[in-house]
């Protein structure tokens, strides 16, 4: 595999997921000037405590769609309810017509090990359609694949009943502020919704200045606990100096559809920020 400019299709299960799991590589991605494409397959009508479904789902795709300007790429919100999203014939069809409309290098989404039923569908969506890109006859109005992308698993710090085994260690550091920004368009998440939901509301600031810097204390314990977490691989990785200071990383778990993935694809599809160069 040789890619000069590899593609990025990110297949979440809600607006912001991709942003919260995968920011750090995205924004590298943007940064090299590499296409990326985000999919909310859900639209994240469910998430929040005062605000209706009717009203979220346009406030959610107008906060996705804010990212999507920001960073320069594709951002879709699809319709299927979120809450409600199954594994069924009709949206594993639409993904393989997807994957094969875009033809991306990498595809990155959730694990099926995932606390949210949402997040599990949309791992095992993309796990059925692995595979199924290449056979003509599926989806036979869109155009099959010669192969199948690579599939990496976003990364999550669930450790029962299988924990994430990553292939990939990212550092993400130089990236925090772009990551925090891109959060920040997620307004109805990420100052209302999430910190009611995680009984925190009470400590968000009124003011934006203090909310954008609430946000990135908050986020920050997240990426430094995934740092944290697989320090050993980013020492492997880094070397000891540089990975053991590193503060804030992403980690990715490859699909076993990516057989004989060599290094050098691994370093092009996962390339190391210009900041660790």
């Amino acid at each position: 595999m040789t890619i000069d400019s590899p593609r990025m299709l990110v297949l979440g299960a809600h607006p912001d997921d991709a942003e919260f799991h995968a920011g750090g590589l995205i924004s590298i991605y943007r940064e090299r000037g590499y296409a990326v494409k985000i999919v909310s397959v859900t639209n994240g009508a469910a998430g929040h405590h005062e605000r209706t479904a009717e009203e979220l789902i346009n406030i959610r795709a107008s906060e996705a769609a804010a990212v999507g300007q920001m960073i320069g790429a594709e951002y879709e919100v699809w319709e299927y309810p979120d809450g409600g999203l199954q594994p069924t014939l009709e949206v594993r069809h639409r993904i393989i017509r997807e994957i094969r409309n875009y033809a991306p290098d990498l595809v990155l989404t959730h694990r099926l090990n995932d606390y949210h039923p949402d997040h599990r569908a949309v791992g095992q969506l993309v796990q059925d359609a692995s595979y199924l890109v290449t056979v003509p006859l599926v989806a036979s109005d869109t155009k099959s694949l010669r192969k199948d992308p690579v599939v990496a698993y976003m990364p999550d710090l669930f450790t029962k009943p299988n924990p994430l085994s990553p292939d990939v260690v990212v550092d993400t550091t130089a990236y925090m502020e772009r990551i925090v920004a891109m959060l920040d368009c997620h307004r109805s998440q990420v100052y209302e919704w999430l910190p009611y939901n995680g009984g925190v509301i009470d400590q968000v600031p009124a003011d934006d200045e203090g909310k954008r810097e609430w946000l990135a204390g908050w986020f920050a314990k997240r990426a430094r606990a995934v740092a944290d977490r697989f320090r050993s691989q980013l020492v492997d990785v880094y070397g000891e100096q540089l990975g053991s200071a590193i503060e804030f990383a992403e980690a990715y778990e490859i699909s076993e559809y990516a057989t004989s993935l060599s290094d050098e694809a691994k370093q092009r599809l996962f390339p190391v920020a210009k900041a660790s160069l």
